[in-house]
């Protein structure tokens, strides 16, 4: 879809800035916490001088993923304030340090959940940034170990630098909005199907069909794959229909479970809530593997090893994916006209957004539309 958005306002002006305050770089418009209970307000951030490996861009749209909420509302840990979150970005591209070879102004790209790594471990030398031995360093509320340990701040901003490493162009073919959540929601499931190899005539089975979920639905369908969602509500069912769900199955009766017994090859399960797995377990065929991605906050019920012993079954994590997987991901998802199903707000809607994703109002994602952000103050927030 195309919002018919307005043309983003202009970059703020370079000036210098009292390094007291923040470095010296392009202000840029935002929003973020202040404090765990603040809320998202307007703020002021810096962003450097693009160096000569640096890759400036003016940001058109940002998700907003779950992750944020707990990160701005300190429910992980206390993050360092202002923390101006946001780590699915699309824009384009208004200036390029003089090493950057693959970019050029007015290119679309993206940047999804990191924006470097030591670059050096085995991790990060086989295209696994995301599993960097040394840690690698967040779009937002991270240490950022090659420019003086400045703290990172993301996408809720109408700019931002960031390495070439981990630019990501993005197919003009996909609408830049429903694009964004891509960088997090489409690699997070897309990297779990393309590591177990999913093809045409696999079953692939989806618990919950939130912004993960129906983010799995829909490459699985891509890749072939006959798919089955598992929801605890039976409200959802028309959804995963919609989505291209071939069945679903409510996860709460046990006789629909019991028929579902040995369908499944692979389930991704996208719950971040406790819940029991074993059911799930009983829907594997033999060598299939659940691999988990939400991440709940609290102890899940036991798994029973025999289940996985009788069947040969794997249980698995999976996070994110590698720069360049995500951009295997993007192609992937243009070739095959995938997206993100999303609403589109504004600024001032953020924190109502925020309590619409913690009570489940959203369907599937909301994505911020940057060009209602105000113009930048004459100094820095952050």
């Amino acid at each position: 879809m195309n919002p018919g958005r307005p043309v983003p306002p202009p970059l703020a002006k370079t000036i210098t800035l009292d390094t007291t305050e923040a470095p010296a770089g392009v202000l840029a418009a935002a929003y973020g916490a202040t404090s765990p209970d603040s809320g998202l307000v307007p703020l002021t951030v810096a962003r450097r001088e693009p160096g000569d490996d640096d890759v400036e861009i003016a940001i058109e749209f940002c998700g907003l993923c779950h992750s944020d909420v707990h990160a701005t509302r300190g429910e992980w840990r206390v993050p360092p304030y202002p923390l101006v979150p946001g780590h699915e970005i699309v824009g384009h591209v208004t200036r390029v340090g003089t090493a950057v070879e693959d970019f050029s102004v007015g290119d679309r790209v993206g940047v999804g959940c990191m924006v470097d790594s030591c670059r050096e471990c085995d991790s990060c030398l086989e295209g696994l940034e995301q599993y960097c031995e040394r840690g690698n360093v967040g779009t937002y509320g991270a240490a950022d170990p090659r420019h003086a340990d400045a703290i990172t701040q993301g996408g809720y901003s109408t700019s931002v630098v960031v390495d070439k490493r981990f630019v990501l162009r993005v197919p003009e073919s996909l609408d830049p909005a429903a694009a964004a959540p891509l960088l997090c929601a489409g690699i997070t499931t897309y990297s779990p199907l393309r590591y177990f190899d999913v093809e045409e005539g696999d079953s692939v089975g989806v618990v919950g069909l939130g912004g993960l979920g129906h983010m799995a639905v829909k490459i699985a369908k891509a890749m072939g794959a006959e798919v089955t969602v598992f929801t605890t509500s039976e409200s959802k069912f028309d959804a995963a229909r919609e989505l291209g769900a071939d069945h679903v199955v409510l996860s709460k009766d046990a006789d629909a479970m019991e028929a579902a017994n040995r369908s499944i090859d692979v389930i991704i399960d996208t719950v971040a809530a406790p819940h029991d797995l074993n059911p799930y377990f009983r829907t594997l065929r033999l060598d299939g593997a659940l691999f988990q991605l939400g991440l709940p906050a609290e102890d899940m019920p036991p798994v029973s090893p025999g289940l996985l012993i009788r069947r040969r079954l794997a249980y698995a994590g999976s996070l994110i994916g590698g720069i360049e997987e995500t951009q295997e991901m993007l192609d992937f998802c243009a070739e095959h006209g995938v997206a993100s199903d999303i609403e589109i707000v504004g600024a001032e809607q953020l924190n109502e957004a925020y309590d619409r994703m913690v009570a489940g109002d959203v369907k599937y994602r909301f994505v911020l539309d940057t060009a209602t952000l105000q113009e930048p103050a004459e100094r820095a927030d952050a």
